[in-house]
């Protein structure tokens, strides 16, 4: 099945460097970005004009360091440093290369992976910062250029009184940079594979960045307030730039305050009068459980959480204003969709506000999203269809169904289809196959790989218009009355004796067989059995729990994966808090855990050893960018 949407064109196809200087001239005083600390203050902001004369002045420093087309690492936090840094490389035609920050001193494997696959002349960031950084590059590649960018030592700023309406055509420093230039590298979360280098373009960025203003209904009075960190498209794309592309303001905070207590990411919302906010399904999950804990402690929710442990400030919570609450970047659940809306509707939450969306690095970010105000969409799926690739809707929407998510429609100027990926063929209406899309927003492909670039980005339809180039995207999903719902990755699909099965399902049914099951934290995957062929093995994180037996915890999953897979567990290993790999954003990393199960497997839990701690926060300090 295929959808093909096609709308007017934008006014001016303007890059986001032009858009800056745009800005800078019209809106000079108008804070771009507020930065609140780990208590919910503000802690600085930064104006357009204030953004454009740092990004400037520092971009004539990158002279010195990295000439247009080498690229340059940014390792920052969630602080204006690093969106000075990202839009003086985006002036001087420098490839920036966004990276997960050292923690603690320690840099990250990814990180060192990045280094070697994009070769940078340089890289960038705060002086407290640069000394573990650089270290790190020194092992990996000695030469690299350090430059610490200080913003308490400014000096030679240009001022926004300084820009003219015809600067931007005068001198090498604002030419405007050709939209097919590369602009970034968007390295992916390295959930199936070892992290690539997405191409991002001028182009791309524009294209994409019109698309979300559309499907999302923003305006320069739209204003956003995001936790997830630069490195990762979801913060970049739509938490920085997108307010940027339509004039808006966007309060910031760093994603351990938002793990540490989520429910200032709320209260933001609510002081800031937010129009757009959102993340990963597990974020919403997140509040719902510190609103409960809250709740048993006698402590109102409803108050303003800057003044202690999440409670009994001053003002209120009002989550009235918030009209696109996005979730997107891991699988959607109607559970969480469900019951976020039923514990926030006191304080002003619309479930129709719940904003289901689809994307990618390789897409830039956004590919399909919902209606503003039209809230989520559901399907419920007879779970043999699903085993046959196919949407059967189950009897009376109850029995041995499915909850499937919507994930929005197709956008304007993009085409999407559902293709069998054995055959490259046009799947029939509710047939299961993999998402492929086209349009402008589509990267140019993998840094130097371009193996890899073929295979994923020059894929064709043998019934389709020539020339027509799509992105195989890996993900498995169908069209039903207009609506994409993602079922899952291609690569995650497990095969048993004939069936398919989808991993988020299992894992989702082993989450639920028993309350020590720790939610979020279940790997389920397929290795190779001498005698079936293929063996289910589940991979589950247990909570410590007073008085609970390994035995029952077992028992009572591998009973509830066969009760509603049909299926047996193959292998099923309980382990301790924090032991399976996570993304940044927060999904679970089953290629990492099959290889870990292969080469020697994981600890066995041990209802008397004590399990880590913050494990939220573990699992954003051992991602992946």
């Amino acid at each position: 099945m295929s959808v093909s949407v096609s709308g007017p064109e934008p006014a001016a196809a303007r890059s986001l460097p032009e858009t800056l200087h745009v800005r800078a001239a019209t809106q000079p005083t108008d804070r771009a970005y507020v930065f609140l600390d780990d208590r919910g203050e503000e802690n600085c902001a930064l104006t357009y004009g204030e953004l454009h004369a740092e990004a400037l002045t520092l971009s004539r420093r990158l002279a010195d360091v990295a000439r247009p087309g080498d690229r340059v690492l940014l390792a920052f936090g969630s602080g204006p440093e690093f969106i000075v840094a990202y839009f003086a490389c985006l002036h001087r035609g420098i490839i920036a290369v966004p990276v997960n920050p050292p923690r603690a001193g320690h840099v990250q494997s990814s990180t060192r992976a990045i280094v070697r696959d994009c070769d940078p002349a340089a890289v960038l960031t705060v002086p407290g910062l640069l000394a573990s950084v650089g270290a790190a590059l020194d092992e990996i590649r000695p030469g690299v250029r350090r430059l610490a960018l200080d913003r308490d030592r400014r000096a030679d700023v240009v001022t926004a009184d300084a820009l003219t309406a015809d600067a931007l055509t005068e001198g090498g420093d604002l030419r405007p940079p050709d939209l097919e230039a590369i602009a970034f590298l968007q390295y992916t979360s390295g959930s199936t594979a070892a992290p690539k280098g997405v191409m991002v373009t001028h182009g791309n960025l524009v294209a994409n960045q019109e698309m979300i203003r559309r499907a999302f209904g923003h305006d320069e009075r739209s204003t956003f307030v995001g936790w997830a960190p630069f490195f990762h498209d979801q913060g970049l794309i739509g938490n920085v730039l997108q307010p940027l592309h339509i004039g808006a303001t966007s309060v910031l905070m760093s994603p351990a305050a938002f793990v540490r207590r989520p429910l200032l990411w709320l209260s933001a919302i609510s002081r800031y009068r937010a129009h757009t906010s959102g993340g990963p399904n597990f974020a919403f999950d997140l509040c719902v459980s510190r609103a409960a804990r809250e709740a048993a402690r006698g402590r109102d929710i409803g108050a303003d959480t800057r003044t202690n442990g999440d409670g009994d400030g001053d003002g209120r919570l009002d989550l009235s204003s918030w009209k696109v609450a996005f979730n997107g970047a891991e699988p959607i659940r109607a559970e969480t969709l469900a019951r976020f809306a039923e514990t926030f509707a006191p304080h002003g939450f619309r479930p129709e506000a719940s904003y289901p969306c689809y994307g990618l690095a390789e897409a830039t970010l956004l590919v399909t999203g919902s209606r503003p105000g039209r809230g989520p969409r559901t399907i419920t799926a007879a779970r043999d269809g699903l085993a046959r690739r196919s949407y059967v809707p189950a009897a009376g929407g109850l029995g041995r169904g499915q909850v499937l998510v919507g994930s929005g429609r197709v956008l304007p100027e993009e085409t999407v289809r559902i293709v069998d990926p054995a055959t490259g063929q046009v799947c029939p209406p509710g047939a299961i196959g993999e998402i492929w899309v086209s349009g402008p927003h589509i990267a140019r492909g993998y840094w130097r790989n371009p193996e890899a670039s073929t295979a994923t980005f020059e894929a064709t339809c043998p019934d389709d218009e020539p020339g027509r180039r799509f992105l195989r995207t890996g993900d498995l999903g169908v069209l039903v009355d207009d609506e994409l719902y993602v079922a899952g990755r291609l690569k995650d699909l497990i095969i048993i004796r004939g069936r398919n099965l989808y991993p988020q399902d299992i894992e989702r049914t082993t989450e639920q067989a028993h309350p020590a099951a720790r939610p979020g934290r279940v790997a389920a995957f397929a290795v190779p059995d001498p005698a079936a062929g293929e063996r289910l093995v589940v991979v589950a994180e247990v909570r410590e729990t007073p008085d609970v037996l390994p035995d029952d915890v077992a028992a009572s999953i591998r009973a509830a994966v066969v009760r509603e897979h049909e299926v047996s567990i193959g292998d099923l290993v309980l382990t301790g808090a924090s032991e399976l790999a996570t993304t940044s954003s927060g999904k679970i990393m089953r290629a990492a855990a099959r290889a870990r199960y292969q080469d020697g497997g994981f600890p066995a839990w041990s209802p008397g050893a004590r399990a880590a701690s913050q494990p939220l926060a573990a699992q954003l300090d051992r991602s992946t960018p």
